[in-house]
């Protein structure tokens, strides 16, 4: 196992994460002094899992067709454009 792969995307998804709609909505669900803490970790984990699954084959699957140039490209011209997106909005 590459440490330095695991620790880099550990960071970057941790602090993606952090306060984002996702962890609102788990905050609100946990919020709720009549529903197991733990059933809502477990299904906000798993979820999680479930994401990032898809965004590992989906990953996988375009790099068969698509240089990991061009997707580092795509992926920095989207995050601008959700950037931007993000300020005109409010």
């Amino acid at each position: 196992m590459d440490y330095k792969i695991l620790l880099t995307v550990f960071g970057a998804v941790f602090i993606a994460e952090l306060g984002d709609k996702t962890q609102l909505a788990t905050m609100l669900f946990a919020a709720d002094k009549q529903v197991s803490k733990m059933t809502v970790f477990a299904g906000a984990s798993l979820a999680l899992i479930l994401a990032s699954a898809i965004g590992v084959l989906a990953g996988s699957f375009i790099s068969e067709y698509v240089s990991e140039k061009h997707l580092r490209y795509v992926a920095g011209i989207g995050f601008i454009g959700i950037g931007i997106w993000t300020l005109v909005k409010t």
